[in-house]
């Protein structure tokens, strides 16, 4: 990004003239820590607004990121603390049409951002390799940007999934695997939003529809009840989707490290830590659910004689 060099060449000059001043003594230190630190806020801010995407910045909840930690936070003090808290007098909460139609909703919402992004550039004019973000305004560089904001809007109604978990009194399904990814998604989607509303980070977006169109499709048919279970046999092959989508993640992002189209290199590491991440806790839930030998031996009693 061009604004970004422009800063580190501008900081680099900065530095260069302050090493060269002469006669610097001990008593000049505050004042020139004064100056560095009215710098620095004046260079955080103009920065910012220098690296903001023009396009995103001033849509609902882009302009800072303290409403969306707000939000994440009020989320983590909900499910952890408050909800339960109330819930402990009540009977759990069936919700039974309730999820049927939150599931549902969320199967559509899923195929229709998945749809989008091959409309707004995947399999058309988007490379494999490395995708630029187009900051312009043309039509289809705006319908990939709004469609951002609404994948981004997609992951905070999200937090649905564990408010239904805390009424359904199912504490054992919170697991750290899925706070941490309720937690941070809306987070990493609203700096994607905000900075880089296009371009080679996109396909995870698109991949993950997919993966949740599927996911939510299997919570929908799990909310009719055991009457249904004999048709959810899938839910290995669900987890296995889930972790061949990190892999690929992994292999896209890495094209970052020797392909430089002008996305922000620096990406490519974000990208593969985060899919890592997400790949050794899926691996752990996989194990866990599917591998590991969870039947407990019963002893068999003897039968002492008379």
């Amino acid at each position: 990004m061009e604004q970004f060099r422009e800063i580190m060449l501008e900081e680099r000059a900065f530095w260069l003239n302050i090493s060269h001043y002469p006669n610097t003594t001990m008593k000049d230190i505050p004042f020139l820590a004064k100056i560095m630190a009215e710098r620095y806020v004046d260079i955080g801010l103009t920065t910012y607004d220098k690296l903001s995407d023009p396009r995103t910045s001033r849509w609902p909840l882009m302009h800072s990121p303290i409403p969306t930690i707000l939000m994440v936070l009020t989320y983590l003090y909900i499910i952890l603390w408050l909800g339960p808290r109330l819930m402990a007098s009540y009977k759990p909460f069936k919700l039974k049409e309730v999820l049927f139609v939150y599931n549902g909703a969320q199967v559509l919402l899923s195929l229709y951002m998945f749809y989008e992004h091959f409309a707004s550039g995947w399999f058309f004019d988007y490379s494999f390799r490395c995708q630029p973000v187009d900051y312009s305004t043309n039509e289809k560089a705006m319908r990939m940007a709004r469609l951002c904001w609404i994948y981004y809007i997609s992951k905070l109604s999200e937090f649905a999934d564990t408010i239904f978990f805390v009424l359904r009194k199912k504490n054992n399904q919170i697991t750290f695997l899925h706070i941490y990814h309720h937690s941070l998604t809306p987070l990493e989607t609203w700096f994607l939003t905000h900075f880089i509303a296009g371009g080679h980070g996109t396909l995870q977006n698109l991949i993950n529809n997919l993966v949740h169109a599927v996911l939510y499709f299997y919570y929908m048919m799990a909310a009719l009840g055991p009457q249904y279970q004999k048709y959810l046999w899938w839910k290995k092959h669900l987890t296995t989707l889930q972790l061949v989508q990190f892999m690929i993640v992994f292999a896209h992002a890495s094209q970052l490290f020797y392909n430089d189209c002008g996305y922000p290199r620096f990406m490519g590491p974000v990208m593969i830590c985060n899919s890592s991440i997400f790949f050794a806790l899926f691996a752990n839930f996989y194990y866990k659910s599917f591998i590991k030998n969870k039947k407990v031996k019963v002893p068999q009693k003897t039968v002492k004689s008379e």
